[in-house]
């Protein structure tokens, strides 16, 4: 038997995470540092605990919430709303506390990326909370007032008006006591595309509220990045973080389908591309791009967040095949990118917490959190952000996200994108991947319902209770019309498959059966991924039980 996916299950075992790693005597704060290969293993709080992690541990808990339908975590919600709305200060912004372990207190625009999501998703849940509208709108209208507008081109040939906004910030730290102080930076380079992580949020905050300011700002920022700071190519390639890229092509595709702007969706997805020509087809996303040697890169779980969201922006604007993208990165690394077991790890709870640091139950504790730095088959403890407060928050957007698009309605059909087991008030639906090729729906109302079609689902064959049955295709959906109680089935091909693929600049031998990834050569260490079957002495596929078929053939283009 293997193991199948089974997001409720991520759900809670994230949720566990971010109860637990929490820090009771300072009103739940959050520790984003966790050192598990220490001796005994700790977490530590640092600066960015009570900055960007206030956010978006936010927006990852209400995530975990809805999909399991469950008022655990209310405490910690409440703790995290108050850090939130706490160390507001000068232009609107949110600065973090002068903790112990602060050092400078300033403002960092990066930052309030994750500030606004965490503002934009209290108001999804009440939009009739004064208080947040007013923080998020005194954000929005400080920043814009902080930005240096480009108005003019002054070249050798003449001057020449902008016919656009061309906003950008001076700098990418602004301090409590101080502004702007050109002396000092955070040191990460890409200024322009670090400071621009928050267009996502401004855009969700337009499409939320019809924030005039938000708009403005988000177009501003998004003129800039693409025009004069040079971040992208022509064929809108890059140098740096993938994340920031990422998360910045999230927001202008979106920008570009509220604003009917072709040109920005255009733009989004070929950064979208560019970032898959990178990737692995089974979700591996490097951290960085042309900065390291191919072999040094780490995949870092906000990138393959980063990859569902703009994954899904890109079917809302017509383009239907990255439905197979979101499939396969859901249900392989991302959930292999999150940690299950900690038999490794060496505790000592006669320690006391102390000097924000805390030793209790690290073990017990670190259960359900995401990586920051995987390699496609391992993940090294020894490694900075091996588990990462950062991705702690992030993830579970995109599970839910995942989650919430099992079933869509794609005029007036339920369409399976993602199989697995799930219900709603109209299908029960289960698969049986990858253990069998079959996925199956069973009415609950009189309804058309079917499956997306994908390049992994070989020689399909379709049965209405029990036998044969004729389907009508629709853009790649196969359905039939359905009366209550009646049951439907795809089956399959699902032959264990071996494919080779380049990723991180190695060659590696991943084993699928369907659009699982169930093992993978050579194997890795410390913490081994993919042991997916649950049969011990059945683990190692033999030559009888696997078709080699090559490189992957629905999957990205490799890497060179």
């Amino acid at each position: 038997m293997y193991i199948q996916f089974e997001p409720l299950k991520n759900a809670r075992s994230v949720l566990h995470y971010i109860t637990n790693m929490v820090d009771k005597s300072e009103d739940n704060l959050p520790y984003w540092l966790l050192l598990p290969n220490k001796k005994p293993a700790e977490a530590a709080h640092c600066r960015v605990d009570d900055a960007e992690l206030v956010g978006s541990w936010y927006e990852g808990l209400v995530s975990c919430m809805h999909m399991l339908k469950t008022n655990e975590g209310e405490d910690v919600k409440a703790s995290l709303r108050r850090h939130l709305l706490s160390s507001w200060g000068e232009h609107g912004l949110r600065f973090c506390k002068p903790y112990p372990w602060t050092h400078t207190v300033h403002s960092s625009f990066h930052e309030m990326g994750y500030i606004l999501l965490g503002l934009n998703k209290i108001i999804e849940e009440n939009p009739n909370d004064t208080e947040v509208e007013q923080r998020a709108s005194e954000l929005i209208k400080g920043m814009r007032s902080l930005v240096i507008e480009r108005k003019v081109r002054t070249f050798w040939s003449g001057d020449f008006e902008e016919k656009e906004p061309i906003y950008e910030f001076p700098n990418d730290v602004f301090l409590k006591n101080g502004g702007f102080d050109l002396t000092r930076h955070t040191g990460r380079g890409e200024q322009a595309i670090r400071n621009a992580v928050m267009l996502q949020a401004l855009v969700r905050r337009y499409e939320l509220t019809k924030d005039k300011t938000a708009l403005d700002l988000a177009t501003g920022l998004t003129n800039y990045v693409l025009g004069p700071s040079r971040y992208f190519n022509y064929k809108m390639e890059y140098f740096g973080h993938v994340h920031s890229a990422m998360w910045f092509a999230c927001g202008i595709i979106k920008l570009g389908s509220l604003t009917g702007r072709e040109d920005y969706i255009a733009k989004g997805k070929a950064i979208y591309d560019y970032t898959r020509s990178l990737s692995s087809s089974f979700g591996w996303v490097p951290e960085y791009a042309q900065w390291h040697p191919m072999n040094e890169e780490h995949c870092e779980t906000c990138c393959i967040r980063d990859m569902i969201f703009a994954a899904k922006e890109l079917i809302d604007c017509g383009y239907t095949e990255y439905w197979n993208d979101i499939n396969l990165f859901i249900r392989n690394q991302f959930v292999e990118n999150q940690i299950s077991y900690t038999g490794y790890v060496v505790c000592d709870n006669s320690k006391p917490d102390k000097d924000g640091i805390t030793y209790k139950d690290i073990d017990k504790r670190m259960v359900g959190g995401f990586t920051g730095g995987s390699e496609p088959n391992s993940i090294s403890l020894t490694r900075f952000r091996s588990i990462a407060g950062c991705c702690v928050g992030t993830a579970p957007a995109a599970l839910k996200l995942a989650w919430d698009n099992v079933i869509t309605n794609e005029n007036g059909i339920l369409t399976v994108n993602i199989p697995c087991d799930k219900e709603d008030e109209s299908i029960c639906l289960s698969s049986d991947i990858p253990n069998e090729g079959k996925i199956t729906i069973k009415a609950k109302i009189d309804c058309k319902a079917g499956f997306r079609l994908y390049e992994w689902i070989k020689d399909p064959e379709f049965l209405l209770n029990g036998k044969a049955v004729d389907v009508s295709n629709k853009d790649g959906i196969a359905y039939c019309i359905l009366n209550a109680g009646d049951i439907f089935e795809l089956k399959f091909d699902i032959t264990t498959t071996a494919r080779k693929e380049t990723v991180r600049g190695c060659e590696y031998t991943v084993f699928w059966r369907g659009c699982d990834v169930v093992d993978m050569t050579p194997r890795g260490e410390h913490i081994r991924l993919y042991q997916r079957n649950c049969d011990e002495e059945k683990y190692y596929p033999t030559p009888d039980d696997v078709v080699y078929t090559g490189a992957a053939n629905f999957g990205p283009t490799q890497q060179k």
